[in-house]
């Protein structure tokens, strides 16, 4: 079957591809099982990242980044998704944490922290989750109050992706308890210099072993005021509501990149495995079975597309994305079931790329937002 040029791509993409493909292939694909029993990537694979420019790749090049759009960090997704790469997260990195800086920091504040996300000096981390509750920011119970020329922050935090090893950690927080949704502001903890920071345990999760994902926890830490993303209080919810599209677009283009990976381990290996004298590609049920694995890749390749170049526009609606994530996510999850079946016994191996890629898949269903809440975004909107 012909490879698809996605309508997005062009020449300059093209040699991003190329360089994020080298780059995986040579400094990820060796390490995985390492990464995974140690629970996170090597701190110096961040600062590998930067030096290549592959660290904010949509941040304005005054701030450090690469001065380039959405499709760039789509690129670097795919190619991430396509080595069965799960342990990295710079897509919270340089897709979300340096997006809240650029779009709602203070002059003073980009400056300050954009070029060091870029450089991968800092690893950045967005603390939203609570032990009590995942998708209903509106009740967090994370404070931060103001006292003088500071915010002390109380709370906890889970399921913190990049918590071990993060610099920098945008922290969704109360500072007017008696407020719901208009009570939330965003303020920003540089780990480093904070007493009363602390980091938990790095979560032992089912699949993305090698990601840090851990708890954190915040007692009386003290941070500058100006350390509030946007020029007032209250900002946060507006601020999450605003930046939760590209998140979930994010989680809607590895997944897509993940499934037509499955499908490629697939093919390979039913075209080489026999069974009963002929290669597994010759029985009907295999072929039947990849032709529906391939038709919902291709199907939801053309739907996250559109997506991108609406995104690359401005013009992709929160009901949209919400689509683009569970449509992505649930179809991920039932190609990898499908192709471990084919594979048989081998398919439920660690040390095949199938058995881990079924494993890192069903997480997509629950964070950003689980599918279930996407539903009803989408119905709020019919």
């Amino acid at each position: 079957m012909p490879t698809r040029r996605s309508a997005w791509m062009t020449e300059d993409l093209d040699q991003l591809r190329k360089l994020a493909r080298t780059f995986f292939e040579r400094e990820s694909v060796p390490h995985h099982e390492r990464w995974a029993a140690q629970k996170h990537v090597d701190r110096d694979f961040w600062n590998q990242a930067g030096e290549l420019g592959l660290l904010c790749l949509s941040i304005p090049e005054e701030y450090g980044g690469g001065g380039g759009t959405f499709a760039h960090e789509a690129v670097l997704l795919e190619e991430q998704a396509r080595v069965g790469d799960s342990a990295w997260g710079n897509s919270v990195h340089s897709g979300i944490v340096a997006h809240y800086i650029n779009s709602y920091g203070a002059e003073e504040q980009k400056r300050r922290w954009l070029p060091k996300l870029a450089s991968g000096e800092f690893v950045g981390a967005i603390a939203m989750s609570e032990p009590g509750g995942g998708s209903d920011l509106q009740n967090i119970k994370t404070r931060a109050l103001r006292d003088g020329d500071e915010y002390v922050v109380n709370g906890s935090k889970t399921f913190i992706t990049n918590g071990v090893q993060a610099d920098l950690v945008i922290v969704v927080a109360k500072t007017d308890p008696s407020q719901g949704a208009t009570g939330i502001s965003l303020v920003v903890v540089e780990t480093a210099d904070a007493p009363g920071f602390r980091r938990g345990r790095v979560l032992d999760k089912i699949g993305m072993k090698g990601q840090d994902t851990a708890e954190l926890f915040f007692d009386d830490v003290r941070v500058p005021a100006a350390n509030l993303l946007g020029d007032g209080e209250g900002q946060g919810f507006i601020q999450l509501m605003q930046q939760l599209p590209q998140e979930r677009l994010i989680i809607a283009v590895a997944s897509i990149a993940g499934i037509e990976a499955a499908v490629d381990l697939t093919l390979a290996y039913v075209k080489d495995r026999t069974a009963f004298g002929r290669e597994l590609i010759k029985f009907q049920n295999t072929r039947f079975t990849l032709a529906e694995c391939a038709t919902e890749a291709r199907v939801t390749r053309a739907f996250v597309d559109e997506c991108i170049a609406a995104h690359l526009k401005g013009a992709l609606d929160v009901p949209t994305a919400a689509m683009a994530k569970w449509w992505a996510t649930e179809r991920l999850c039932r190609v990898v079931d499908e192709c471990v079946q084919l594979f048989g016994g081998y398919g439920y191996m660690t040390e095949y790329p199938i058995a881990r890629a079924w494993a890192d898949a069903r997480v997509q269903k629950i964070y950003g937002g689980t599918n279930e809440i996407m539903k009803e975004i989408i119905a709020r909107s019919l």
